[in-house]
């Protein structure tokens, strides 16, 4: 299991557009919650600063665009996990129920050893 700090610098630094190997749940979760809260935060920052009411201010922009790629790659290296393919990222394009499968896929246990993807990132 992943930690806080090693899922995000994993994410960050070693597999910043990686989306080849596989990713264990905690390097998922961690790193989602570590862009959730910055978007909220920067969010918040942005109507504070700048008066924004819309919730899309320059600050939460910047910080959406610089992990969007990041982002994309964990949750393709996931899906690897669980022996998908990486296009089943795209499955929330049909509404609710998309998402629903897709948080449903994320919280599941990943393929034990190898798959076609790789090694198991717990071993």
């Amino acid at each position: 299991m992943m930690s806080f700090t090693e899922a995000v610098g994993t994410c960050l630094k070693e597999k910043y557009f990686n989306f080849n190997d596989r990713a264990q749940r905690s390097e998922y979760w961690w790193f989602a919650l570590f862009v959730w809260s910055g978007t909220i935060g920067l969010t918040v920052l942005d109507n504070l600063i700048f008066n924004n009411p819309s919730g899309y201010g320059i600050l939460s922009t910047i910080w959406g665009l610089a992990l969007l790629l990041p982002s994309i790659g964990v949750g393709v290296r996931r899906l690897h996990d669980l022996d998908k393919s990486g296009w089943w990222l795209l499955i929330p394009i049909i509404p609710i129920i998309g998402f629903i499968i897709l948080i449903f896929w994320m919280v599941q246990q990943g393929t034990a050893g190898q798959n076609r993807f790789g090694a198991d990132p717990l071993n």
